[in-house]
């Protein structure tokens, strides 16, 4: 295992302790969305939900009491349906059972329709500090073929009035649709690039289980681009990303310098998070290991288990040590810093084998740094899943 000689030491902070709060009601539902997001003809009753989030937050904090939080995330479905009522009753519940210092990192996503960002001032005072909008494209066509029910206008007006209330914001983009060229893929990525947010989330779109688009794509009415023309899509991002000083810290996940998602981070770093609400799940250090939680999806039945029992989970299983490796690698390898060897092998009880990882950074595809950090070269990220396989085997 030679280290490379280009490769340099990384200063790499704690992983963290982070608070996942899922809010699973959506207007409607994407085509491409495998998410655990619901449609209801009524709006859900947010006073009992609340209730029923502040009953789970107790019960979570009684089995992992003491914790620092160094994260705060309200995703789904769509957390921006939520009033900012209901979003600042749920920090307080946070912050009555854990520690939570002054300026933690509080995201919520939203849908940059302009009823919600009209929200958004709400929001800011209720304790959220950054938001994450969905944009997922820049043309009206593409929009409206991706599900979504704003329009491009709608998208520039929340990004503007998100950027005069947040301190931080981010935006997803979906790319590789169908007829996307290289070019209009260049452009349109520059165009979102000099909206001035501070961190970008770009991913590929994939054909999900159960969902409209994997319908048509069976019935052959949908075809998305090849495999050439999506790696070089994926090339056009990481250059252009670099270009406008926001490279990427993760293989789908661009950021300036200090603007990197520290709630991801502690995902893609192997910390602690809690999951509340239908469908999250989390991952607690324990007396007796390290424990994956998950909770009912369905909310409505969520709600039920939390009134009846104080929280609606439905699994809780310990993990092995090479169950806790194995999530380590598919975690730690997305980033560009890469994965801790000792901490590998603490976590672990085992060694990577030498010999398969010799052989990946012979093939360019891997290196290992002189403090001992593995990480995937930039022709690594373009075979991740296969070189974790790899190291996994």
């Amino acid at each position: 295992m030679t280290p490379s000689p280009s490769s340099q030491s990384i200063l790499i902070p704690e992983p963290g302790f982070g608070v996942y709060v899922h809010w699973p009601f959506c207007a409607s539902k994407c085509p491409y969305c495998d998410f655990n997001s619901h449609v209801r003809h009524q709006p859900p009753d947010q006073a009992r939900f609340v209730a029923a989030f502040e009953r789970e937050i107790a019960t979570m904090a009684d089995m992992v009491p003491g914790r620092t939080v160094s994260s705060i995330f309200f995703g789904g479905g769509t957390p921006s349906l939520m009033e900012p009522g209901t979003v600042g009753a749920i920090l307080d519940a946070i912050g009555k059972h854990w520690s939570v210092p002054a300026g933690v990192e509080v995201t919520l996503e939203a849908n940059p329709s302009s009823v919600e960002a009209g929200r958004f001032r709400g929001y800011r005072a209720a304790g959220v500090n950054r938001v994450s909008l969905g944009v997922q494209a820049l043309n009206d066509t593409d929009l409206r073929f991706l599900g979504r029910l704003h329009s491009v206008a709608e998208a520039m007006t929340a990004i503007e009035i998100a950027r005069a209330t947040f301190p931080r914001i981010s935006f997803d983009l979906i790319y590789a649709r169908p007829g996307q060229t290289p070019d209009a893929w260049e452009q349109e990525l520059r165009q979102a690039l000099d909206l001035a947010a501070d961190h970008l989330s770009v991913y590929q779109l994939t054909i999900e289980a159960e969902t409209r688009f994997e319908d048509l794509w069976k019935a052959g009415k949908l075809t998305v681009p090849d495999e050439d023309t999506a790696a070089e899509l994926y090339e056009i991002t990481q250059g252009v990303g670099a270009a406008h000083g926001m490279p990427a810290y993760e293989i789908s996940n661009h950021a300036a310098p200090g603007a990197e998602c520290q709630h991801n981070l502690v995902y893609w770093r192997y910390g602690e998070y809690v999951g509340v609400g239908p469908g999250a799940h989390g991952r607690l250090a324990l007396p007796d290991g390290r424990h994956a939680t998950a909770t009912e999806k369905h909310p409505e039945r969520w709600l039920a288990s939390v009134e009846a029992d104080g929280h609606g989970m439905i699994v809780d299983d310990v993990l092995t040590l090479e169950e806790q490796g194995d999530e380590y690698l598919l975690m730690g390898l997305r980033l560009k810093e890469g994965i801790d060897l000792a901490r590998y092998e603490t976590i672990s009880g085992r060694t990577l084998d030498p010999t398969r990882l010799a052989d990946l950074i012979g093939h360019g595809l891997a290196e290992v740094t002189p403090d001992r950090r593995v990480r995937a070269t930039p022709a690594g990220f373009a075979v991740l899943d296969a070189l974790v396989a790899d190291l996994a085997a």
